[in-house]
């Protein structure tokens, strides 16, 4: 039996699919259920059971013997809320509660982490246990993942395999629900359809050009094969970034939009708002090292490639994964 947590949101629903496509239907789906928007994403796909979060840790005490892995990837991901309180409760002290029951009854875990604990880089996109504790997070989000890292490699007890994963930029179908929270290519796509340009934030860093601030994208049908991965292989345990290790421009992902729909690109440039000036990223880019030199080989899908998949086969045909 697996878990997902999360399972209604956008990569854990794809995370779902994946394991159905790959003959896994023993999956206990967990979420709040609350927003009839975001269950469309578990339309058609199979599992044995939902649980509502709220139930879940006591759920997970009753039914430990039939769980034989757990994907804990349900967070609060909204990086414009500034609660700690709600990322304390869901992001870190959730989890927490998750991990010392896998810890407990010896069930291996992946968790999603976040590049958000990366800050502004000053210490660079390595995964490496050491820069962890020194790392200054942007947000209270960020914060939230870092201080669960933190948590989990001081601890002497842990799952029998634990992986934590910092996603970087995602994108790919099933955000639909997402809102102002999607990725630039479903704004983009979505901008284009109804205006016939895409609005960009300028560059307030002489070293960029308007457009050309840099991001990790990596598209969701690559993160689930990693997460599937670690399933198979169950590789050392610790923190893993995963993004494609090759960083690309924002231009360069809004005309894969517009050469996906055959339309010449036209793009506009905004002031970024002053009020995200100073903790604005103008550069992400995964070190993927760690997870290539334990075993992962698969090639990570080209920005062009994964974007066009995205567009015609799901936002053009407005269908899930």
């Amino acid at each position: 039996m697996i878990i997902v947590t999360g399972a209604a949101g956008f990569i854990g629903s794809c995370l779902v699919s994946k394991l159905n496509k790959e003959g896994i239907i023993d999956i206990i789906v967990v979420d709040d259920f609350s927003d009839n928007e975001k269950n469309k994403n578990l339309l058609g796909k199979n599992y044995l059971q939902q649980v509502h979060r709220n139930n879940f840790i006591d759920w997970f005490k009753d039914n430990y013997n039939i769980v034989n892995f757990v994907y804990h990837i349900g967070a609060r991901t909204d990086t414009t809320e500034f609660n700690k309180e709600i990322f304390d409760k869901l992001n870190l002290n959730f989890t927490k509660d998750v991990w010392r029951l896998c810890a407990k009854h010896f069930i291996p875990m992946v968790y999603a982490s976040s590049a958000a604990t990366y800050g502004l880089g000053e210490h660079g996109y390595t995964d490496s246990h050491e820069i962890i504790p020194q790392l200054k997070p942007l947000n209270p989000y960020g914060d939230s993942k870092n201080d669960f890292d933190k948590w989990a490699i001081a601890q002497q007890t842990a799952p029998p395999f634990w992986a934590g994963l910092k996603f970087f930029n995602v994108y790919g179908p099933n955000e639909y629900h997402k809102l102002r929270m999607a990725s630039v290519v479903f704004h983009a796509y979505n901008q284009i359809k109804e205006k016939g340009s895409v609005k960009l934030f300028k560059s307030h860093n002489a070293d960029y050009k308007d457009g050309e601030q840099l991001r990790d994208f990596i598209y969701i049908k690559d993160l689930i094969n990693v997460c599937f991965f670690l399933y198979q292989q169950k590789t050392a345990s610790g923190i893993y970034n995963l993004g494609t290790g090759k960083a690309r421009t924002f231009v360069d992902l809004v005309n894969a939009v517009f050469v996906s729909i055959n339309k010449k690109p036209e793009i506009n440039f905004i002031d970024t708002p002053a009020d995200i000036r100073d903790k604005y990223q103008y550069f992400t880019e995964a070190n993927m090292t760690k997870l290539i030199s334990a075993g992962y080989n698969s090639p990570f899908t080209s920005l062009e490639t994964g974007v066009k998949d995205y567009v015609t086969e799901y936002l053009v045909k407005n269908i899930f994964y």
